[in-house]
Parts: C-alpha cells; sequence; structure tokens
C-alpha cells in the first residue's frame, strides 16, 4: 500500500466534461454499493463503518468528487453510512448521487416520501443528482410515467431538494432511445465495458446521450469484478499487454479512452482497491489508446466470445414466445455463467431481471422459436 501510496503522490486526479454542465467529474467515482462487510455477506446490512468511511474519505482527499450510491444499497444502509463519511467537512467537497427506488412508487405522494428519507439518510438537505433507478420498460410506463415522476422531480429541483436529475438504465437500445427523448435530462447512468458495447444501451446509446449534452456515468466497467479477474485462458489473450496492465487497468482504461464517458464508477470494497482505482484514474486519458492497447482489447473480447455456450444474436425473431418466456434473455444470462466462471452472478441475474412468467422453466418444448432461429 505505500509503495502505491508513493506512486500516486506524483500524479493529480484527472477531471473530464459532465454534459453540458460547467462542472468537471472526477474521472473516478465511488460507488457505494460493494462497501466491505463484516460478516460473509457482500452487499449486505453489515457495513465495516470504520473502513468505509475511511475509504471514501481517502478518494476524496485524492481528487474523487462524486459519490454514488443509492436507497437499497446494503439493504439500505448504504445511504446512511455515506452520509456519516461526508461529515467533518467532506460534503462541501463532492457531489452526491442517489436514486429514487421507481418499484416502491405505487402513488405520486411516495415520491416526496422517498426522497425525504434519503435525505435524512444521508444527512443532507439536497441531493446534488438524482436518478430515477435501474429504468426498463415496464418501470418507466407502470411508475414514472403513471405517477407522474417527471413532474415531481421538477417541484423537487424548483424548490431545491434535488439540483439535477437522471436515470440509471437496464433494458434494450431502442428503450433507451426512447427515454432519452422524452426529457431533459442531464445525465444518465449506463452498464457499460468492453465486453458490453451492444447490450443495453450500448456505444450507440453512449453517442446517443453525448451527443446530445447529456453526462454519461459509466457503471459496471468490470462486470462486478468479472473482467478484473477472467479465466486464465481469457488472460493470455492480453498478450504484450499483459506486461504492462493488469486486466482491470486495461478495461478501465478502455472506457477512459472514449470522450463520450463522463465518469466511471467503480464499487470498491478494500482499501487497495481504491488506491489502484485512484492510480488507473490518475493515469487516465481520452483519445490515448494506442494500436497495441486495442488490439489486446478485442483479444480479450474474442476470447471471452469463444465461451459463449448459446450463439445467441439477440435477432428477437423466436418472440413473442406464446408461452411468455423471454427467450434471448435467459440465453444471455446462461451464457454469462460459461464467458465469466460466474454461476452465481448467472443466478443473480436470472432472478432479478426476468419474472417468474418469463423464465426458462416455462418452456414446454414447443418448437416454435426453433423454426424461426
Amino acid at each position: 500500500r505505500l509503495q502505491w501510496e508513493n506512486i500516486k503522490s506524483r500524479r493529480d486526479m484527472k477531471y473530464r466534461i459532465f454534459g453540458k454542465l460547467d462542472w468537471k467529474p472526477s474521472a473516478l467515482g465511488f460507488g457505494c454499493m460493494r462497501l466491505p462487510v463484516t460478516d460473509n455477506q457482500p452487499s449486505g446490512a453489515n457495513i465495516d463503518e470504520v473502513l468505509s468511511i475511511e475509504m471514501i474519505r481517502h478518494a476524496i482527499d485524492k481528487g474523487v468528487n462524486y459519490i454514488d450510491t443509492a436507497y437499497p444499497y446494503h439493504q439500505g444502509k448504504s445511504e446512511i453510512v455515506t452520509g456519516k463519511a461526508l461529515r467533518d467537512g467532506y460534503r462541501e467537497r463532492i457531489k452526491i448521487a442517489t436514486k429514487l427506488p421507481v418499484w416502491l412508487v405505487n402513488e405520486p405522494a411516495d415520491f416526496d416520501r422517498l426522497l425525504g428519507e434519503q435525505l435524512d439518510r444521508l444527512s443532507t438537505d439536497h441531493i446534488d443528482f438524482y436518478l430515477l433507478h435501474a429504468l426498463t420498460r415496464k418501470r418507466w410506463e407502470d411508475n414514472v410515467l403513471k405517477h407522474d415522476l417527471l413532474n415531481k422531480a421538477q417541484a423537487a429541483i424548483k424548490d431545491g431538494r434535488i439540483h439535477y436529475l437522471g436515470f440509471s438504465f437496464h433494458d434494450s437500445y431502442e428503450v433507451f432511445e426512447e427515454i432519452i427523448k422524452a426529457y431533459d435530462w442531464t445525465f444518465c447512468q449506463i452498464q457499460y465495458n468492453y465486453m458490453d458495447i451492444n447490450n443495453q444501451a450500448g456505444t450507440r446509446g453512449l453517442k446517443l446521450a453525448a451527443g446530445r449534452g447529456i453526462g454519461v456515468v459509466v457503471m459496471e466497467p468490470l462486470m462486478g469484478g468479472n473482467l478484473a479477474n477472467p479465466p486464465e485462458a481469457v488472460r493470455i489473450a492480453m498478450g504484450e499487454a499483459a506486461d504492462n496492465y493488469t486486466p482491470a487497468d486495461l478495461a478501465l482504461k478502455w472506457i477512459w479512452n472514449q470522450p463520450e464517458v463522463s465518469l466511471v464508477l467503480s464499487g470498491m470494497s478494500t482499501m487497495e482497491q481504491v488506491v489502484e482505482n485512484l492510480l488507473s484514474a490518475d493515469e487516465s486519458a481520452a483519445n490515448s489508446f494506442d494500436v497495441a492497447e486495442q488490439n489486446a482489447i478485442d483479444a480479450l473480447r474474442n476470447s471471452f466470445s469463444s465461451r459463449i455456450a448459446v450463439p445467441c444474436t439477440n435477432c428477437k425473431y423466436c418472440l413473442p414466445c406464446p408461452h411468455g418466456v423471454e427467450i434471448p434473455v435467459n440465453f444471455e444470462f446462461f451464457n454469462h455463467a460459461f464467458l465469466y466462471d460466474d454461476l452465481a452472478g448467472a443466478k443473480f441475474r436470472y432472478s432479478v431481471y426476468l419474472t417468474q412468467s418469463q423464465r426458462s422453466d416455462k418452456c414446454i418444448a414447443c418448437g416454435e422459436c426453433e423454426e424461426k432461429c
């Protein structure tokens, strides 16, 4: 750790552009979804408060100025611990982002109730960047539009409880485009990494948002750690780049290389991860990738892709399934387990992002999709 600190002391945090906003975010943002815990339950409620506060404050001392949390993180405890970390003058040095759990909004009044609870948890009188959390088409239509949440947010902006409105996203590009064009957003948050260029919002979504002057915050840059610790066969594909970068360094640098990216969020669980990610951020720059580095990324992507179990292209010709199965998404999560040796992550996605009626166990093997595929 001291060796990393000595290296870091000779560098400065890099700052980027946040859409049309006259404010420059640090290249690295601190995500408070994976804070250290005192038991063996990652993202559980038993946060190690002392270490978490030390990590968050260390990042701020080194130039991080964007702290991200959300209502459900760590079973509701993340906002509380984040608020404690921002005492003693740290709140004034950063912008804080948190998220409205739109799935808990059953009537318009829930917006004000939940926002009020979050302000109390964070011990602040305003949220700098407020997001509608994890939007999908269903949540956009059934919660945001149905309960007039955009106007509720506008009222909160007017009275100062929040300063800027954005959203985080988990659905197809088509849904992303629809939401982007529906409101004058300040920023958005998308899942993006070198394996997700065509998934969810993807590269098209990144460029669409940036082209409209919307700040783009990137989450899951290492895909929950899968890109930081690839299988050995994949790691070999890094070639000569392996001599200069760790897999995590290379993956992060690939994102920062893109000028459309405003900042990269990292959910850090150890002080070592904080120090290493700060070092990576300090060395980041847009349009800095050379041919060898891009070749290494291409080789890594191809090596991961070769592990796919079901070569589904997500063309959706198989849909609609007469029994309601969301076929391409089931294949996506099935493939995830093979690509990254991550069965637990695949099960998590399967349980969270598919309703019971959309899951593969509802298939009766009628064969209709096989003829279309």
